[in-house]
């Protein structure tokens, strides 16, 4: 069996166990990185329009992780073999690059490289379901909203960034300066 970096088969296997991994794991690093407080910088940074609010954010992931894992799952138990481990590969992947998001951005305040990382993460998601048009539409379909969040979440990301100056100032540290940093 050749060596590859996507998440236990054990995983892919059970609807529940498939769904409830990407909310337990963005959750956490959500939890990590957010156990200082985001809100506060968050609502203290030059916004794009139609910017959210911050309360919109946890329903939102939450079903967008429900629905990512569960088409995980249900293309899991469609796809044949070799499609399967290379979907599965992608699928590990984009939720890497998902969860590197935050901590870019808010832990580190590097707006550049958490943009960075949200268009590798769409390039990921475009692969992934690229290779699941022919092979399950369910899973397709089930996609189709986190696309569409990702595209709304690089626009908010790169406003972000140009509005603040590639910016992210975290006025709550100590010192009102711990998260300061500036794209190179």
């Amino acid at each position: 069996m050749p060596l590859s970096f996507a998440l236990l088969d054990v995983i892919f296997a059970l609807p529940l166990l498939s769904t409830l991994t990407p909310i337990a794991t963005g959750s956490t690093v959500g939890y990590l990185v957010n156990r200082h407080g985001t809100k506060h910088l968050y609502k203290n940074l030059t916004q794009p329009p139609l910017a959210p609010s911050p309360w919109l954010f946890p329903p939102i992931w939450t079903t967008l992780y429900a629905l990512m894992g569960y088409a995980a799952y249900h293309a899991s138990s469609t796809l044949a073999e070799q499609p399967r481990a290379a979907m599965q590969t992608l699928y590990t992947t984009q939720l890497v690059l998902n969860h590197l998001w935050m901590p870019l951005f808010f832990g580190l305040g590097r707006p550049g490289l958490a943009a960075l990382d949200i268009l590798l993460l769409g390039v990921t998601v475009a692969a992934l379901m690229a290779g699941l048009w022919d092979g399950d539409r369910t899973a397709f379909w089930l996609l189709v909203p986190y696309a569409v969040w990702l595209v709304y979440a690089t626009y908010l990301n790169i406003g972000v960034g140009v509005l603040n100056r590639w910016r992210v100032r975290d006025t709550t540290a100590p010192g009102g300066g711990g998260g300061d940093a500036k794209e190179g």
